[in-house]
């Protein structure tokens, strides 16, 4: 028997078996094939008896006949095909991902079905993710079996955020706006009906993990509390963990047990669990990627202190506000730094927090700015609201701002609103290494996030 809490065959394996396999178009067992092929570092074994060679790759008629144990099954048959399957591959394989659909979600016959997929893992002995899932997409061992073709989803970089979620679409949403913002990844893994393998395993693997560095979970279901919450707390206590619990009100809570067969427990208990847990707990979506992209590209703050800079003096009263409203601080400037700032700065720049270096404002202005009103004990972070505007600015910018002259450890969070020019920017924020959002209230959004993780790092 493998050991009940060892993910390894998930997430370093060095084979990978594709039960289904099969070239024909539109076939998800191809779209998964595809991706391996393309990504995966190790070696790969289409299985299916009625092919002896897919995509150029030799086929095998079942997992037996590879000749040797691998380390993953990827299982791409119908529902009623694959607890037999898997019973026959005997333990041949370590883990088992299951992305057909047709199980515990679908009534009663899915159910039976899920019951006789559970009872074949634990004959076996094989881990197993899923059914009904996307699987794990990989950026560290290159395992892709997120069966969404890349011309539709793009899939991120290598980065240092996981993602683990119920749901496999919100996951591969995430994925992909991440990916288009250039956010990189390190594991993302979708584990639909959990048959086996739940949010508390992913936890205590991803603790223990040097690639992740935070941990962003999408929840509609938990049946072990108690689990759940002691993995969370061992997570939480070395890195960042967020959550977004969904399946709140009560037509969602209908929606979700018809997706996941999951039954989403009352809201209270789980914003208690996650409380206890040290769990940063996020409200939907937008929150969710807001999170995914601060914590994918920086680190915790140490307090509640901002720090405003901007070249538009109203975008700086706006975040001001928003930060009050978000239960942040925005302290006014130390007498002796405004002194400091005054003599190198014309007299019409605006020197108070927030600082308006307005429509005169410089790449220069802005990072001497940072490094006087950042150096010393008075902010925890700063939200630089950089527009476009002002004609001396340059691409130059998000380079100097990220060399972070004079301090080290505080998070630099980027506001730049505006239409085309300005969102091309964003990206070269991003490959910079500062988070940058386009309105002003996610920008404060995100401070407010990196606040909660502190003294967790």
């Amino acid at each position: 028997m493998h050991n009940k809490h060892d993910l390894t065959a998930f997430f370093s394996p060095s084979s990978i078996a594709v039960v289904g396999a099969s070239a024909s178009p539109g076939k998800i067992s191809g779209v998964i094939l595809e991706s391996l092929m393309n990504s995966f570092r190790g070696a790969v074994y289409p299985v299916n008896p009625g092919h002896s060679e897919v995509m150029g790759l030799k086929c095998y008629p079942s997992i037996e006949a590879i000749g040797s144990p691998i380390d993953l099954a990827v299982y791409a048959l119908p529902a009623g095909a694959v607890p037999d399957a898997l019973f026959n591959a005997g333990g041949l394989s370590r883990g088992a991902i299951v992305v057909s659909g047709g199980f515990a979600e679908t009534g009663p016959v899915g159910a039976a079905l899920e019951k006789a997929l559970k009872e074949a893992a634990r004959s076996t002995g094989t881990r197993v993710i899923g059914p009904n899932c996307m699987g794990i997409y990989d950026t560290v061992s290159g395992l892709d079996t997120f069966f969404i073709p890349k011309e539709r989803v793009q899939r991120p970089g290598r980065g240092s955020l996981s993602i683990i979620s119920q749901s496999g679409s919100f996951a591969v949403t995430a994925m992909d706006e991440l990916a288009t913002d250039g956010i990189g990844v390190a594991r993302v893994v979708s584990y639909g009906n959990k048959a086996d393998v739940d949010e508390a395993d992913c936890l205590d693997f991803l603790s223990d993990d040097p690639e992740t560095k935070a941990v962003a979970i999408y929840v509609e279901s938990i049946e072990d509390g108690r689990r759940f919450i002691e993995a969370a707390s061992r997570c939480s206590a070395v890195k960042p963990v967020m959550a977004v619990k969904v399946g709140k009100a009560s037509s969602g809570i209908s929606a979700a047990r018809s997706h996941t067969g999951a039954i989403a427990g009352r809201y209270e208990i789980y914003r208690a669990a996650f409380k206890k847990a040290g769990i940063i707990e996020l409200n939907g979506y937008e929150d969710f990627l807001v999170a995914c992209k601060a914590f994918g590209l920086t680190s915790s703050a140490g307090g509640r202190r901002v720090m405003i800079i901007t070249d538009g003096g109203g975008m700086g009263v706006n975040i001001a506000d928003a930060c009050e409203q978000m239960g942040l601080s925005v302290p006014g400037l130390p007498e002796e730094v405004a002194e400091e700032l005054r003599a190198v700065f014309p007299p019409y720049f605006g020197v108070g927090n927030p600082l308006d270096l307005t429509g005169s404002a410089t790449d220069e202005s802005f990072a001497l700015a940072l490094s006087r009103t950042m150096s010393g004990d008075w902010y925890d972070m700063v939200i630089v609201a950089a527009l476009w505007g002002p004609p001396a600015l340059t691409d130059n910018l998000p380079g100097m701002l990220a060399q972070k002259p004079g301090f080290r450890e505080k998070p630099i969070i980027v506001c730049t609103p505006g239409g085309a020019y300005s969102r091309e920017r964003i990206r070269l924020f991003h490959e910079a290494g500062l988070p940058a959002f386009s309105t002003p209230e996610a920008a404060v959004r995100a401070a407010s996030v990196l606040s909660k993780g502190r003294g967790r790092r």
